[in-house]
This record gives structure tokens, sequence and C-alpha cells, in this order.
């Protein structure tokens, strides 16, 4: 079978490997499509020989293990596992669900959907028609956008550098869109709005309590994206942090987020058996509607192209939002 394996930064190769053996436990599933995760770009960026990547797969079930019950050969499914840059691979069954007829492999690749629900796990809407605000409307800003849309958020707020992104919240359900420049002044609670005179009554202090969101997100996985976040804050508010930071040390002003007394929430999620189980919720939620977030991935490559994909997720490059590699 063919699978992609890296040879070095930002460099790799596809060669011919075994197919491999399963336990009678385990599933060998027929990859359909893996998908490309923004969290794998630095890696790819300084990869080693021999590394692998890919662990957003969905496929058809090739066989199964004696052991294996609820399953059988020629179902679709989708789940968390590595090293899905591959034509075939070896899953376990408490990490696959089956992926409803009606939902396409493209959008049933469902492990940055567990990330959002998990985030969303905690952030949860403490007052219905609750005002958001989301940093960063790459992928995962804007699950989280029309996420926050079905769980009852109001006014949600979208904030990006690029308007195509700002473009592409609206659609999944932001009902304000701004490029960080063009900010109100009342969405934003930095040193400078704390110390001015108030924004609505002229001759008074700023209202602490008046200046912006009681819920912000930030997806951006920058400093600078991270910062505007800790603005947009209000005193006593909360932001939780999705983006991800894994390529260099933050400076923060955490003097600000101190004086605010506000709550961050790191969102990500490393209990994978706890993902796992957030899998078949999400397809439901998907299949029905509820969750409208389908018809995202809009950049498929071969396991050739899987470098060019990495690049042309680095640049947004020809409106891209999601990619996934086309693995059968």
């Amino acid at each position: 079978m063919k699978q992609v394996v890296m040879v070095g930064p930002r460099k790799s190769e596809v060669v011919d490997v075994p197919i491999p053996e399963i336990t009678d436990d385990q599933l060998l599933v027929k990859v359909t499509y893996t998908g490309m995760c923004h969290s794998e770009w630095y890696p790819w960026t300084v990869a080693q020989p021999g590394e692998l990547f890919g662990h957003e797969s969905v496929g058809v079930v090739a066989r199964c293990g004696r052991n294996v019950t609820g399953f059988k050969e020629g179902d679709r499914v989708t789940g968390l596992g590595g090293g899905g840059l591959r034509e075939f691979i070896v899953m376990e069954p408490e990490k696959v669900v089956h992926v409803p007829d009606n939902l396409k492999d493209e959008d049933a690749i469902v492990e940055p959907l567990a990330c959002l629900l998990s985030a969303a796990v905690k952030m949860p809407l403490t007052t219905l028609g609750d005002s958001v605000a989301v940093v960063g409307c790459g992928y995962m800003g804007l699950g989280m956008i029309s996420l926050f849309k079905a769980m009852g958020y109001g006014d949600i707020v979208a904030v990006d550098i690029r308007k195509e992104a700002l473009d592409n919240a609206r659609r999944f359900g932001a009902t304000e869109t701004y490029l960080p420049e063009e900010l109100p002044q009342e969405y934003i609670l930095d040193w400078k709005a704390i110390g001015a005179p108030d924004l609505k009554r002229d001759g008074h202090k700023t209202d602490i309590f008046g200046i912006g969101f009681p819920n912000v997100m930030e997806f951006t996985g920058t400093e600078s994206g991270l910062q505007l976040a800790g603005e947009m804050v209000c005193a006593h508010g909360r932001m939780g942090i999705g983006g991800y930071h894994n390529d260099s040390l933050r400076t923060i002003d955490y003097k600000l987020w101190n004086f605010k007394a506000m709550d961050t929430i790191n969102c990500h999620e490393r209990r994978i058996m706890y993902e796992a189980g957030l899998c078949g919720r999400i397809m439901m939620l998907l299949s029905r509607g509820i969750w409208n977030f389908t018809g995202v991935t809009n950049h498929i490559y071969s396991l050739e192209e899987f470098d060019k994909g990495m690049e042309e997720m680095e640049k947004h490059a020809n409106g891209f939002i999601k990619g996934a590699v086309r693995c059968d």
C-alpha cells in the first residue's frame, strides 16, 4: 500500500509498505480521506526523516478482528487515530463510530469536531442569547461559530485579519464581523479604555463591566491574536484558548488579565477516550442538521500532493478553509 513518510522539513515522499496486520480486537480500515490539521503544520516544517502525519481519518472497514462487535466489513467509519496518510490503517473499535448515510466522507472527518465539542463543554452557555466573540476564523473558528449558534448564543462577533475569513464567518452564523483595526471602542477593554473617560457617559471613568464580551474564544494560534482576544474580554468575563500555540513561547499582558479578574480556559483536550465518546454524538448532530457545519472541506489532495496542501493551508491559498488528502 501507499503511505506518506517525511524525509525532512517540509518534504515528504510516498512509499510502498505492507498492509498492516490487525489483532483480534482491532479494525483494518481502508482510508478514503484524512483531514489536514493546522496543529501539524509547525511539526511538518521541522519534520525529521521517517515521521508520519495525519490523525483525522475516515474510511471503510476492510477487515474485523474476531472479537470485534458492532462493525462489519463495508461499514463507513470515522474516528481517532494517527498515521492516517496511507491507504489502510489499524483502528481501535472504541475510538471509531459509524458514518450516517446522509453524510459525505469528507464531512465526517470527526477528530477536529471532537476538539470543538470538547471546547464547547468548557465554554458552556450560561444565559440563552448571551454574546460571544470569536477571534480567528479559520476552519476551527468557523466550526466554533456554527456550534455557538446551535448552542443558543445570540450576538456572535467574529474577528479576523482576512476579509475572506469574515465572509465565511457570516456564512456559518456570525452576526457581526470585523478586521481588528475596525473593532468598535466598546468591544475593547484595554489599559487605554480603563483609564479613559467613559465611552457612554462623558465625564465619568470607564464602566469596566460595560465594555468587552463576557465570552471570547481565541482560534488564531498567534501571540497577537491571543493578546487581542484578552483585550476583548470584559471584567469577570472568560476567554477560551482554542488556538494551537505550538511553535514558540507567547508573551501576554497578564497584568491586564489579572486586573480584569477574567477566567482563562485552555480548551484543548488530552483525554482521547473522552473525545472518542463525543464522536457518535457529533455524527448525530451533523446528520440531523442541528450542527450546521458541512461542505467545509474545499481542498482535496492526493497522497503525493500532501506538501502542496500544507503550503496552501499555511497561506490560505485559493480560498482554503479545510483540506483533506484522498487516500484510496
